[in-house]
């Protein structure tokens, strides 16, 4: 197996495990805060960070001081899109926060083909147009009204292609553990702190309520789907790896119908079509 198909399998991984997290955080929304919620996973997610970083042995990798530039730009972009995210999250569905976030392909490839100077194909480009087309279906509902949650999550995607590029790098100094671990304990002073100031305090039994959903937040998407995410980045470039994250808003779609009893919209359906179709013309080979 070569590591690009290796760094394909571990994105479909993370696909399925990501397509939970804005199912699983409303869920917790009903009972706490956004930022609540956050600021208590990143606290389950550390837990497991430390347990795998002490059985292999990588608490060592801390003392690398070079790879701390880009840890430290991680962290920074990490935790400023998930803000976005999460405050996004109180006022749209999730299914409209799966494919919009899908919207970092686009910006990857602005990003890192366009302003980064390499060849533009004509077939890429009508892949951009397509990505672009289904993100207006997406975001202007019926009644024509902008949903400002909408828009939060789309800078979240803007952003990504940018966390994500910081995270490649810190890869190649650091484990996956190692950097999730970091960006963990540098966020959550900020997240808690934000969670104090903008939301109410929360009741005990809320919080009990709450804490299944926030284990599973913790666990599945803060650990498990983010190895399998940064594995992939090693592996594999930004642009195809966010491509393949066309698989989250199917899966989303598909597993808020069953849980939530969230019936996709028609625009939701209309939209995801083109996107998917156009991630997929974006990072189709060239051959000349």
């Amino acid at each position: 197996m070569t590591q690009e198909r290796k760094g394909e399998l571990y994105m479909v991984g993370s696909a399925l495990l990501e397509s939970w997290f804005p199912i699983l955080s409303i869920a917790s929304m009903h009972y706490i805060g956004a930022l609540h919620t956050y600021a208590f996973s990143l606290i389950v997610a550390f837990v497991f960070f430390m347990i795998l970083m002490y059985r292999k042995k990588q608490f060592g990798e801390l003392t690398n001081k070079k790879a701390y530039r880009d840890l430290l730009w991680t962290s920074f972009w990490i935790t400023t899109l998930f803000v976005f995210v999460f405050i996004g999250m109180r006022y749209t569905t999730a299914g409209n926060m799966a494919v919009i976030i899908f919207l970092q392909l686009f910006f990857s490839y602005l990003y890192f083909n366009v302003f980064g100077k390499e060849p533009m194909d004509k077939i890429h480009l009508v892949g951009i147009v397509l990505m672009g087309i289904g993100a207006v279906v997406v975001l202007l509902p019926d009644d024509m009204k902008l949903n400002q949650g909408d828009f939060l999550i789309l800078i979240a995607a803007a952003l990504s292609p940018i966390a994500n590029h910081y995270q490649k790098r810190a890869r190649k100094q650091s484990s996956a553990e190692t950097i999730l671990a970091f960006r963990t304990v540098m966020g959550f002073p900020i997240i808690a702190l934000l969670a104090y100031v903008l939301e109410p305090s929360i009741s005990m039994d809320s919080f009990r309520q709450a804490l299944p959903f926030i284990v599973l937040i913790g666990t599945m998407v803060y650990v498990g789907s983010k190895i399998l995410w940064i594995e992939a980045l090693h592996l594999a470039s930004i642009t195809k790896v966010s491509a393949m994250m066309g698989l989250m808003p199917l899966f989303t779609l598909f597993f808020a119908y069953l849980y939530l009893g969230e019936i996709p919209q028609t625009r939701q359906i209309i939209g995801v079509l083109p996107i998917v179709l156009g991630g997929y013309l974006l990072t189709r080979p060239i051959y000349r």
